[in-house]
């Protein structure tokens, strides 16, 4: 787990929920992206920048309680956290758009293309990364722990610079985020439903402690249309060192969306 910034997000800010770091009147597509348990929009800078130049617009959200944000209180379930998101994404959906996910944020993300579908408002593609599919999800435990045990949890994952793991300053900041956000992961259980009809793609990490291949091939359970899976060298955290990878595998499967 990557810890998020406790300064202010320097960015072009769209209400509440969502952040344009590299804003494109003229993109042709949108991407939405759902930040990782404990994370914050700013874990997608780096996909912002790599995507500009394909003309795929990086829409961010950021969650309560984080950030610009952490003066709200937390939001404590999945679908307490796509209700309130939707009536800000729909102004957004005026153009072709597609969701990707990392780890929490993929559960975030396939509920809210659930969401907009059932209206009618379907997204091009889901991108799903660093997280097993909703059927096969384990009931997470992790925000019963105590901080000690949080954050050797934490490290485990090898997202975070260990010296921020000893900063307690900042570590009194963000553990309520991240053992919030694990509670809100821990009460999730996948609604049965139909299959999308959009396609989607799964990414994982090879070496990932959380998520193994098999884990993530289980998306195509939930996947009534095309289902890619990509394996990248890495971990959990396989997106920070692999920002242009996974920026080459999104342009590649919107080719056609636009």
């Amino acid at each position: 787990m990557t810890l998020p910034t406790p300064t202010r997000a320097p960015a072009a800010a769209s209400g509440e929920w969502l952040r344009r770091y590299r804003p494109a009147e003229a993109a042709s597509l949108r991407l939405v992206c759902f930040p990782h348990a404990g994370g914050s929009a700013s874990a997608f800078l780096g996909l912002a920048t790599a995507l500009a130049p394909a003309g795929i617009e990086v829409l961010a959200v950021q969650y309560p309680g984080r950030q610009d944000r952490r003066g709200e209180p937390f939001i404590r379930t999945v679908d307490a956290l796509v209700e309130a998101l939707l009536p800000e994404l729909r102004q957004w959906t005026g153009r072709p758009f597609a969701l990707f996910g990392h780890s929490l944020g993929a559960t975030l993300a396939y509920e809210t293309a659930r969401r907009l579908e059932e209206e009618g408002t379907s997204p091009r593609h889901l991108f799903v990364s660093g997280r097993r599919a909703p059927e096969t999800a384990l009931r997470e435990t992790v925000h019963l722990l105590d901080d000690q045990a949080l954050i050797a949890r934490i490290a485990r994952l090898q997202g975070t610079d260990p010296a921020l793991l000893r900063d307690e300053e900042l570590l009194r900041m963000v553990l309520p985020a991240i053992r919030s956000d694990y509670a809100m992961a821990g009460a999730y259980r996948h609604r049965p439903g139909p299959a999308v009809r959009f396609p989607v793609t799964a990414l994982t990490g090879d070496s990932d402690p959380n998520v193994s291949v098999e884990d993530a091939q289980r998306w195509s359970e939930v996947a009534g249309g095309p289902f890619g899976l990509h394996v990248l060298p890495g971990g959990h955290f396989f997106l920070n060192d692999r920002t242009e990878s996974v920026g080459h595998i999104i342009e590649e499967a919107l080719d056609d969306a636009r």
